[in-house]
C-alpha cells in the first residue's frame, strides 16, 4: 500500500483561522499522519455519509478517502459542537 496524497477543500483554511495556533499544529500533524494510515484505529465512519471523522482534542477532522486514487480529502475541521452542521 502506497502513501496517500492529502488534499484540502478551500473552506478548510477558513475553518482553521479561529483555532489557536498550538491546536492548529496538532491538527495538521494528525492530518499528515493520515497519509500513511487513512483509517487509524481511532477514526470513526460517519453513518450518514461516506466520510470519516478523527478526534483531535475538542476538534474534529472530517475527511473522505478515495482508495483507487490514494487520496485523502480533508472536508472540514472544527470544534466538536458545530463541525457536523452542513458538511456536504
Amino acid at each position: 500500500m502506497g502513501r496517500y496524497e492529502i488534499l484540502f477543500r478551500r473552506s478548510v483554511l477558513k475553518d482553521l483561522k479561529p483555532i489557536p495556533k498550538k491546536d492548529v499544529k496538532r491538527i495538521l500533524a494528525t492530518i499528515e499522519s493520515l497519509a500513511d494510515d487513512p483509517r487509524p484505529p481511532q477514526c470513526r465512519k460517519l453513518s450518514s455519509e461516506e466520510k470519516y471523522r478523527l478526534r483531535c482534542g475538542v476538534y474534529r477532522i472530517l475527511y473522505s478517502i478515495e482508495d483507487t486514487k490514494l487520496v485523502v480529502c480533508i472536508v472540514k475541521v472544527g470544534h466538536r459542537k458545530d463541525v457536523y452542521r452542513n458538511t456536504s
